[in-house]
């Protein structure tokens, strides 16, 4: 296990470190490779000592303060969706699962949107406020989807899917209903709605840390146990494990790197649904290497997908959801397909 992980997690980490040169270094404002790597050689401590400033100020703003806090971003806002992708699909055994397809993104995007409708944003606990606030109302969709899903002890995939859905739809909803309460805030709200790394600078990289590093360490820790998951509650309690903690450890954990990561960019779907599954077809069942290799490649897609959205009709931005939407929905329609004969038996 060690040994693949050192493989796979190695080819990620350099893949990934290729995707922030090529990312950092293409943008709708055309400045020469040369001076944009001039620039980051520049800001490295000691290491700066060797470039001379010969460029605009306005060019090192680019790169400083606009593409590479954006990558930043996206790489902890990949690996939190992912890895907490991979936590749903682990604890529940539906490989449909995902924060967006159970409505725990919608959710906790429903805090967000009332504290920016009210004004509160900053009310409670200043910049924490909104994902203290946002981890409440996605964990409140969770209690609300595995409420509706369990039926008789047992909790069949189809329900537990159709209750994200149908969740998903009313809160989606009332988003709507808050944007049309307040002209002064469309924008925002419209924000939350169709996800972006826009405008994002350093600032929101150190709010969204902690929670990321915080929750990978705590879902690192559960991937033996998501393995005896595999095998049915039951023989996972036969095993020694306590399922009822388990479960909500990991699911808590789960729904608050989500509500960072919505508090912060908005709704970004299917990522957590895609990266896990794609991993878990190269590398096999093995949590230990499926959640942190979803990290990795949660990451290395975000920046990719945000690449392609200032890209494709630059100067004009699409919104990061909007991508993670066009290439997760059709991925998702076909593990439809590919699990219908399955669907209907019982995931208790």
């Amino acid at each position: 296990m060690r040994r693949k992980l050192a493989v796979w997690g190695g080819a990620g980490i350099l893949f990934l470190l290729l995707s922030i040169v090529i990312s950092v270094s293409i943008g709708s404002a055309h400045l020469p490779l040369a001076t944009v790597w001039a620039i980051l050689v520049h800001n490295i401590p000691l290491a700066g000592d060797w470039v001379r400033a010969e460029w605009p100020s306005s060019s090192e703003q680019i790169v400083i303060q606009v593409r590479l806090p954006r990558i930043v971003l996206g790489i902890l806002i990949g690996a939190a969706l992912s890895a907490s992708g991979a936590g749903f699909q682990g604890v529940l055994r539906n490989p449909l699962a995902d924060p967006f397809t159970l409505g725990v993104a919608s959710g906790a995007s429903v805090g967000a949107a009332f504290l920016i409708v009210t004004g509160l944003q900053y009310a409670l606990f200043g910049n924490w406020t909104i994902p203290a606030v946002a981890f409440c109302t996605g964990m409140a969709t969770l209690f609300a989807v595995y409420s509706i899903a369990r039926v008789e002890g047992g909790m069949r995939k189809e329900t537990l899917i159709l209750a994200g859905v149908v969740l998903q739809a009313f809160l989606g909803a009332a988003v709507s209903f808050m944007v049309s309460l307040s002209d002064e805030v469309v924008n925002s709200i419209v924000f939350w709605l169709m996800g972006s790394l826009h405008l994002r600078g350093w600032g929101f990289s150190a709010a969204t840390a902690p929670y990321v590093a915080a929750g990978l360490a705590v879902l690192l820790l559960y991937g033996r146990t998501l393995n005896l998951f595999e095998l049915g509650e039951r023989s996972a309690a036969h095993l020694g494990v306590n399922v009822e903690r388990t479960k909500w450890i990991v699911l808590s954990v789960s729904t608050l790197m989500t509500a960072a990561a919505v508090s912060v960019t908005g709704v970004i779907g299917f990522v957590g649904l895609i990266v896990p599954h794609l991993v878990r077809l190269v590398v096999g069942p093995d949590y230990r290497l499926i959640i942190p290799l979803s990290a990795i490649v949660g990451a290395i897609y975000l920046v990719w997908a945000d690449t392609l959205a200032r890209m494709l009709l630059s100067p004009t931005e699409i919104p990061l959801g909007v991508v993670t939407a066009f290439l997760g929905a059709p991925f998702f329609g076909y593990l439809l397909l590919k699990h219908k004969k399955t669907l209907g038996g019982n995931g208790s």
